[in-house]
């Protein structure tokens, strides 16, 4: 049961974040969860500010999962999801935060797994 929320300062067309959608779809696997259950938000457009200063390029990404993924593997995806970002959008790693957050207590169809 993952759920991946971007906020991107970039303003991003339907295409762009069908594009994302899908690869973040891949890189879900690599905390070993699998695509079928994955939730993705994306917003575009959004005003994000770094050490007191208005980004151009930068986004943040949170990664929410049932259960708790491996420090080794949450690595792994975030090394996939700065490259999806650099290569797609061409932010650079550095204007990217990432973070993961295990959840123990997660329902779908009004029942708690």
């Amino acid at each position: 049961m993952p759920f991946i929320n971007a906020k991107i300062s970039v303003p991003l067309d339907g295409a762009k974040k069908e594009t994302l959608k899908a690869r973040f779809g891949r890189a879900v696997t690599l905390i070993r969860k699998p695509e079928s259950y994955l939730m993705v938000g994306i917003d575009g457009g959004q005003d994000l500010w770094f050490a007191g200063k208005k980004l151009e390029k930068g986004a943040y990404v949170s990664v929410s999962a049932f259960g708790s993924p491996s420090r080794a593997d949450c690595g792994k995806m975030a090394a996939e999801l700065n490259k999806i970002l650099k290569e797609e959008l061409d932010i650079p790693g550095d204007h990217i935060y990432i973070t993961f957050h295990p959840v123990q207590n997660w329902a779908w169809d009004g029942e708690l797994f």
